[in-house]
This record gives structure tokens, C-alpha cells and sequence, in this order.
């Protein structure tokens, strides 16, 4: 079933609700299916039809969902294209992806035109923006927003595609993530059900839309159980901070990143409450204790919930549950109602007993989870096995039945033939009052092969390597192999668009 039609029953019952809200302006609900079904109508009136790719490259902004919605409408897949990649890897998506047309934000449409000069896509270009009449596009906002409404709904099957998302391309070329009607409904409803979403709900979304933890997680399950959504443009801590004072939402979704940012920036300041927030679900990398402490100490919020879930997966597989105590590392329980999951020993692939608290591999099938890779048969062969979903990610089992996260198979350390697994490093080290952050990485070692090497943030002025190496020295769960042999101190780290720690980046700069 097209997805639209359950937006368009939302509308209908809501019509005078407001469903988002950006900067001074809203849309309610009719409103925002009016303004779909007029872009729905421009697609038809270029040729768009069903099956046909269309690209978004702008920044979060109050017609987002209407560029989704009006796609889905006309039958057509969005592809919303990753603003904070290099120029490669865009001309790639774009290549791969072949739109018959981009929507760009105006500021954009030169940038565009020239990193994929030659693509059918890039000469035809809808602007949307303040300056979109002098952006030099083929089309402009206006010529959407003075058509007729088209009320028809292309029908669509619960297997067809209704986005493809580009992986980041940070460890190779980007793929293009097919995620269907079915597997994208699938995840909405469950994460609805798993969070008990209803009307009354409203989300604060400071993730991209390119991205499934401000699409998928947050922003669709919350408009399809009737609720609002307040979009910010770009990421700034303070100004996260103002806006869940002013609009007291109930639902927030951050990478750990941007909950060390706001702990950091509030570091010092008079603590705030917002006690409006019953939801702050935490995904993407493992949120340390101390950053964790901080981040609840700084903002009052105690329903921290820490979430997994890949692009693949549309960014939900497992989470805590709302009241339980959350734990470093630890990621609940996984989403039963729409994946089943197995843990499978990398190296044999025989699958590990879940009661052994042995580290295995995160496989995961199910109605949550991509058919596939757009266009990558070998890719597809890589990832899948017998119908099972290779996540890449080292986990076991508590006693308890949580899942644990241990490592990235990528990013695992092997010392001295030993494993050792960064992240629980980074959380030792975290613990340090003075780290603000910090990244562990493995690089080349004469004798070790690999050394454990620290990337430090420092909390304050003056904190020097000798600092950090006593309090390695110290620290009872930091000693040989996983003692860092190399400590490196830096102003910032690199962050993929997703805001996450680019650790292949870290890779390149201290091998």
C-alpha cells in the first residue's frame, strides 16, 4: 500500500491540528496535504512517473514532508541526498540514483549544477527558497504552489520502493538503501507501538532528513500517530536547548554527539528542566556514562533511552524501554514485532548461544529490513546470508536479555593477537573530568602490529597528554593491551553528515 494514503486518513481526522512547525511558520495537517497534492501535481505535469526517482538536496525546512509526500503521491521515490558529503560522493548518489528532477534549496542549485554537470538530473532542478526566481533553476516553488491539487494516489505495492538513502561513503562508494512501503511502514508502526506515540505527542527534530534518525525514527512516526513536529534547519546545542523550552515536546531524538554537545555547552550554566520530554532516544555510536550523567544532570531529562538501528533496518532494530534504567553500551531488547535476530560468530559463522554472553555478530531479517542495495547485486552478496542481514556490529547478550554493544567489526583492534574493542575503551576514558570526547582508533605499531590510540577533546584549557596518560595509568579497566600506547590531543573531531565520530577520517590523519 502507498504510504501517502495513511498520511492523507491523518489529515482527515486532524485537519485543523498543527503537523509541522519550522522557524515562525506551521502547516496543519490539511494544510499539508494540500501543498503535497499540489506537488504531486507538478511531478505529473514534468513526466514524473511511478517508479521514477526524485532527489531533494536542502536542509531541513517547513515543506520537507510535502517533497516526500507529494513523491509518494505520484508514486515516485525520494531521495533525499546527504548535504555534508564531499562533491565524489554526491555525483555518485545522483549518478546512481538518475532523478528525472532534484528539488534544491536555492543557496544550492549552483553547487549542484556544477559537481553533476552532464547528469540528466542536474538540468532539471525545482529551487525552493527565499531567492529561488534568481537561482538559475529550471523550475521554482511558485510553479508548484499555483497548480491545482491532484487528489489521486498512485498505487503502489508493499514491495516498491519508496526511498532509496545513500550510505555516507566514509569506507567506500555510497550505496543506495531501498526501503520499501512495507519495511518503511513496518518501522513507523512499531516504533509508534514501542513508544506508545499518540496525538498528544510532538517531536523537536534537529537531525537531518537525509538521515533515518530524523526521518524513520522520529519525525514519521510521531506525524502518523498524529502528532507535531518542529524541524530545525541545522545543528546548534543552545539553540536546542531554547527551542525544547519553547515548544515542550515530547519526543527528541540525538546521535551521542549531540548530547555531549549540549552537556558540553551547558558545562557551567545553571542547569534547565525539560520535563516535557518523556522520550530522548539516544542511537548511532555508544553514549558513554559520563556524558550520559552530564547530559541529565545539564538538561533534567531522565527518560534517556538508548536505541539501535541501521539505514538498512530504517533505524530502529532494538531499544530500551521507556523506564527502564538505561545502561552504557547497552541497547534493550530488539524490536520483535518486525525483526528477528541471531548472533553468529564472525569467523565460523556458527551462530552463538544467546545465554554463552559470547560476542558474535548483529544478524537481523524481517518486515523493518531492506530488501537490498539499489543496483548492488555484490553488495547484496556481501550483506546477506541466507536471508539474514550481516549488520557488521559485534554484540552479546546480558543475562538479562538486553543486548550489549561491543564494537563495529571494522573498528576492532587486534593487539598483540589480542581483540580489543574501542568502544569500551572510549567509555573508560570518558569517565575522565577532563574529556570532553573522545575517539579510540587503531593505528600501526612495530612490535603490537596495531596500538590503541586515543583521540582526546579536552573539557578545559591546560589538559595535556601526560594528563590523560596518568589517568590511563590509574584506571583499573585501562591496562595492557588496552591502554592507550598513543595519546593524540585535538580541538574537535571529525563528524560524518550523520554527526557522528568519522573514525575512517581518524584513520587517515594519525596512521
Amino acid at each position: 500500500m502507498n504510504l501517502s494514503n495513511v498520511l492523507v486518513r491523518v489529515a482527515a481526522r486532524r485537519p485543523d491540528a498543527v503537523a509541522v512547525r519550522f522557524g515562525g511558520d506551521e502547516l496543519t495537517f490539511e494544510q499539508f496535504v494540500a501543498v503535497s497534492r499540489q506537488f504531486s501535481a507538478f511531478l505529473d505535469s514534468v513526466g514524473v512517473v511511478p517508479g521514477d526517482r526524485v532527489g531533494v538536496y536542502a536542509s531541513n525546512r517547513l515543506e520537507s514532508f510535502c517533497f516526500l509526500l507529494g513523491t509518494w503521491m505520484a508514486g515516485a521515490i525520494a531521495v533525499p541526498y546527504n548535504l555534508s558529503v564531499p562533491r565524489g560522493p554526491l555525483r555518485h548518489a545522483v549518478e546512481d540514483s538518475d532523478p528525472t528532477l532534484i528539488v534544491v534549496a536555492d543557496s544550492e542549485v549552483e553547487l549542484i549544477q556544477d559537481v553533476c554537470d552532464g547528469l540528466g538530473g542536474a538540468e532539471r532542478i525545482l529551487a525552493v527558497g527565499p531567492n529561488a526566481a534568481t537561482a538559475g533553476a529550471t523550475w521554482t516553488w511558485h510553479d508548484v504552489t499555483t497548480l491545482p491539487e491532484r487528489d489521486e494516489i498512485a498505487p503502489r505495492l508493499d514491495g516498491d520502493e519508496a526511498l532509496l538513502m545513500y550510505t555516507s561513503g566514509s569506507t567506500g562508494i555510497p550505496k543506495g538503501v531501498r526501503q520499501t512501503h512495507r519495511t518503511t511502514g513496518a518501522a513507523v508502526d512499531a516504533t509508534i507501538d514501542i513508544f506508545d506515540l499518540n496525538a498528544d505527542d510532538s517531536a523537536l527534530v534537529c537531525t537531518p532528513l537525509f538521515h533515518v534518525g530524523g526521518l524513520q525514527l522520529i519525525s514519521l512516526p510521531v506525524l502518523v500517530a498524529g502528532g507535531s513536529v518542529t524541524l530545525m534547519s541545522k545543528w546548534d546545542p543552545i539553540g536546542w536547548v531554547d527551542l525544547a523550552r519553547s515548544w515542550s515536546p515530547s519526543y527528541v531524538a540525538l546521535v551521542p554527539t549531540m548530547a555531549i554537545d549540549v552537556a558540553n555547552r551547558m558545562s557551567g550554566a545553571e542547569p534547565v528542566q525539560l520535563p516535557s520530554v518523556r522520550i530522548c532516544a539516544v542511537g548511532g555510536s555508544g553514549l558513554p556514562e559520563g556524558p550520559l550523567r552530564r547530559f541529565r544532570e545539564a538538561t533534567g531529562i531522565g527518560s534517556v533511552i538508548n536505541i539501535y538501528g541501521q539505514t538498512e533496518q530504517n533505524g530502529l532494530a532494538a531499544c530500551e524501554r521507556i523506564g527502564e534504567n538505561p545502561l552504557p553500551v547497552c541497547l534493550g531488547r530488539p524490536l520483535e514485532q518486525v525483526v528477528q535476530w541471531q548472533l553468529v560468530d564472525p569467523t565460523t559463522q556458527q551462530r552463538v548461544a544467546e545465554s554463552s554472553a559470547e560476542i558474535g555478530e548483529l544478524q537481523v531479517r524481517g518486515d523493518a529490513v531492506t530488501p537490498g542495495y539499489w543496483k548492488r547485486p555484490d553488495a547484496d552478496a556481501e550483506r546477506f546470508t541466507d536471508g539474514w542481514f550481516r549488520t557488521g556490529d559485534l554484540m552479546r547478550v546480558r543475562p538479562d536479555g538486553q543486548l550489549e554493544y561491543v564494537e563495529r567489526i571494522d573498528d576492532m583492534i587486534i593487539s598483540g593477537g589480542e581483540n580489543v574493542y574501542p568502544q569500551m575503551v572510549e567509555n573508560y576514558l570518558a569517565s575522565s573530568p577532563d574529556v570532553a570526547e573522545v575517539a579510540v582508533i587503531g593505528t600501526p605499531h612495530e612490535r603490537w602490529v596495531e596500538q590503541v590510540t586515543a583521540i582526546v577533546v579536552a573539557s578545559r584549557e591546560g589538559v595535556t597528554v601526560a594528563d590523560i596518560a596518568e589517568f590511563c595509568q590509574h584506571h583499573p579497566d585501562l591496562r595492557g593491551l588496552s591502554r592507550p600506547r598513543r595519546i593524540e590531543m585535538v580541538p574537535a573531531l571529525p563528524r560524518t553528515g550523520n554527526n557522528k565520530i568519522n573514525k575512517p577520517e581518524l584513520k587517515r590523519m594519525f596512521r
